[in-house]
């Protein structure tokens, strides 16, 4: 059974930068997709980036190309966020998610991701 422990969520001003890591244990995070989701209340939660099995591949929501980067350091069995250039509408709690899919980064629903984190929160705001 894979767990994963989100960490580095919090609070930062607009235009900020934080780091958010997941820690896989009990298998190994490397013959898994892994997705960061994010939800802030009434809204279903939605991925923000995807990371293949072996880190070949990923893809990121329109919102947030170009300022958020996934990255995976099978070493460390940890998958890793960087976000930059942070916005408020960026305030959410933020979930990994892992699963085997056949398609890696194909446009699975949330529900079908069967391990996830407890989430962290991040805060944007002055």
């Amino acid at each position: 059974q894979l767990r994963l422990v989100e960490s580095g969520g919090g609070l930062v001003q607009p235009g900020g930068s934080l780091r958010l890591s997941c820690a896989a244990s009990g298998s190994t995070v490397a013959t898994y997709t892994v997705g960061w989701f994010r939800q802030v209340p009434g809204k279903e939660r939605e991925r923000v980036s995807c990371i293949s099995g072996y880190g070949g591949y990923t893809n990121y929501a329109d919102s947030v190309k170009g300022r958020f980067t996934i990255t995976k350091d099978n070493s460390k069995n940890t998958v890793y966020m960087v976000m930059n250039n942070l916005k408020p509408e960026d305030t959410a709690v933020y979930y990994c998610a892992a699963e085997q899919f056949a398609l890696s980064c194909g446009n699975y629903h949330y529900t079908e991701y069967g391990n996830w984190g407890q989430g962290t929160q991040v805060t944007v705001s002055s």
